[in-house]
């Protein structure tokens, strides 16, 4: 089994997220994505993310129409701070060590990977897909240099995406602007119904 893998504060989950998870899946044929809330991601330890349960049922939301489409409450409900490594780890024992892993990340990010908590023994054995905009370069020539052999194991892919950012939702929702076709329906619903972001 070939599974993806979308890690995320999703605080909120946007089309971005979506259409970025299914361009992937066709193009490296996964046979799913699996959506992972973060619960304490160590970047973002000093900064103000939404409560874990309201990340969590937005993704639930915006995931439930496409069948390829899963969400995994995994790092909300272990303890301490998420790394990339603990939750492959988590996944490998779940499904199997034949089943191969694909961590999907924009190419922007994939430039700190060698910065990431354990980083080498990571990516010898989770497959990273690096996402760029077209037209967008990103030279991960140095990523891979650091990563050795394991570097076979990094793939970029040009994704045309939607310029959509969850800084700019959350600021369109303080600020009483529409984020219609922004996020689904029923994320834009519930984020008016549980008055988040205001």
């Amino acid at each position: 089994m070939r599974i993806g893998i979308m890690g995320g504060t999703f605080d909120p989950i946007h089309f971005g997220h979506l259409r970025m998870a299914e361009t992937v899946r066709e193009i490296f044929r996964l046979d799913k994505i699996l959506f992972i809330p973060s619960a304490r991601p160590p970047h973002k330890v000093e900064k103000n993310v939404t409560p874990e349960l309201y990340r969590l049922m937005m993704t639930f939301l915006a995931t439930q129409s496409n069948e390829n489409f899963q969400v995994s409450p995994m790092e909300i409900l272990r303890e301490g701070l998420s790394y990339t490594l603990d939750t492959m780890n988590q996944l490998e024992k779940k499904f199997g060590a034949d089943t191969e892993l694909f961590f999907i990340i924009g190419a922007d990010s994939m430039i700190d990977l060698p910065k990431w908590h354990k980083a080498q023994e990571l990516v010898s054995k989770v497959h990273f897909i690096a996402t760029t905009r077209p037209g967008v370069v990103v030279n991960l020539a140095e990523v891979k240099k650091f990563f050795g052999n394991a570097a076979k194991n990094i793939h970029q892919v040009e994704i045309a995406g939607l310029e959509i950012s969850s800084t700019d939702i959350r600021e369109r929702v303080k600020n009483s602007k529409s984020i219609k076709y922004l996020v689904p329906e029923v994320v834009e619903d519930y984020i008016v119904k549980e008055g988040l972001y205001k």
